[in-house]
């Protein structure tokens, strides 16, 4: 994790003790306690609960649910698989100018 942040991140974790170096590698470490039923947190008191960890274990559900057709992956693969999950996850609008440029159309038909 410490690869993919950058110093003054704000990560958000559960309390699995594997996550304790965060604080002392110039990251803020902000973290809900599953184990006394917190899943989110509104520190700040603005309505927002902005600590959770809701987004990575939802994204971790999508990649389990993509690959689950698949009845299986050979790991040498999994890195390629798990690219494939991060592009559409991070699709957000899907064009007919994006499906022609995908598609390796370069115009329109007249």
């Amino acid at each position: 994790m410490l690869n993919t942040t950058k110093s003054g991140s704000t990560v958000n974790t559960d309390e699995w003790t594997a996550y304790n170096h965060l604080s002392r590698s110039r990251r803020i470490h902000v973290t809900v306690n599953h184990s006394e039923h917190e899943w989110a947190r509104d520190d700040d008191g603005d309505g927002i609960r902005e600590v959770h960890s809701n987004t990575i274990e939802g994204f971790w559900t999508g990649v389990r649910n993509f690959l689950r057709p698949f009845r299986g992956v050979n790991k040498i693969y999994l890195q390629q698989y798990l690219a494939i999950h991060e592009w559409a996850h991070n699709l957000k609008d899907i064009t007919s100018d994006y499906l022609r440029i995908l598609g390796g159309i370069t115009q329109m038909a007249s």
